[in-house]
């Protein structure tokens, strides 16, 4: 009976030490434009007391563990915007901010056929640990963001950044777009950045809704903070092999930040 009520009282286990960056980071705070940019899987950080997951070292750079070239490109369409940018600052691999809690990737025990050991068999108090310590302060960044802007009468669209691989290990077939603009309920941003990518850029492949498409089940950011308050918003999912070097991400956020900075007064 006595071990029983201590294991009733154990606290959470804390995933994060004093050793670890804060979960959240806010580029350019201070950003007058009628944007609020956010990138979920900016980082292929581990934090230190849940190792390596039991990973090699390589798979760690691979795509399921980040959106390779999403953090430098998303901070200069903000600095080309003057738009705040809200980045995650660990791994998908720990836990993926735009996954709702039911999803089935989001802490994946396997991601594109690769085993997560360090994700296997979690109690739920392990679980809860990584809701607790990144999960929930991102996306109450995204939040407070949000409110202080409508506090202040400014208008915001909500732009959310990614990068896809050319080429899943599971599942090998053709991905050819170079980059997919996203929506779900709310398609008008969507449609006029495709608009202006017919005009400027159309020797691109730019479609709709691949490789993936935003849903309520699977996603988070533009469902909760985009959808639920009404406000215009779109997700990109640009290739990264044109994103991973600093060349192609100035190139990239060259053309993306000035197509939304041109549509921006028609939404």
């Amino acid at each position: 009976m006595q071990q029983g009520k201590q294991a009733e009282t154990d606290p959470t286990p804390s995933v994060l030490s004093a050793a670890d960056p804060y979960p959240v980071e806010v580029f350019n705070a201070s950003g007058s434009a009628p944007y609020l940019l956010t990138c979920e899987h900016a980082s292929n950080t581990i934090p230190l007391g849940l190792g390596d997951l039991g990973l090699e070292p390589r798979h760690l750079e691979r795509h399921i563990a980040w959106d390779i070239g999403a953090d430098g490109l998303s901070r200069m369409m903000a600095t080309i915007l003057d738009a705040p940018l809200v980045l995650q600052k660990f791994s998908r691999l720990v836990i993926d901010c735009n996954r709702p809690y039911q999803a089935v990737d989001f802490i994946p025990e396997v991601s594109d056929g690769t085993e997560v050991p360090g994700n296997s068999g979690l109690s739920p108090k392990q679980r809860e640990a990584r809701i607790n310590e990144i999960h929930t302060p991102y996306h109450a960044q995204i939040t407070s963001i949000l409110d202080d802007r409508l506090a202040e009468g400014k208008k915001t669209a909500l732009v959310a950044v990614h990068s896809f691989t050319p080429r899943l290990e599971a599942n090998p077939g053709p991905r050819p777009w170079d980059v997919g603009l996203l929506y779900n309920k709310h398609e008008d941003l969507s449609r006029h950045v495709h608009d202006e990518l017919e005009i400027e850029a159309d020797h691109l492949h730019f479609t709709f809704n691949e490789p993936y498409r935003v849903c309520d089940h699977e996603d988070y950011t533009i469902p909760v903070h985009g959808e639920k308050r009404g406000i215009p918003n779109m997700l990109f999912e640009v290739r990264n092999d044109h994103i991973a070097d600093r060349a192609g991400q100035r190139e990239w956020a060259e053309l993306l930040g000035g197509i939304l900075n041109r549509v921006i007064s028609r939404i």
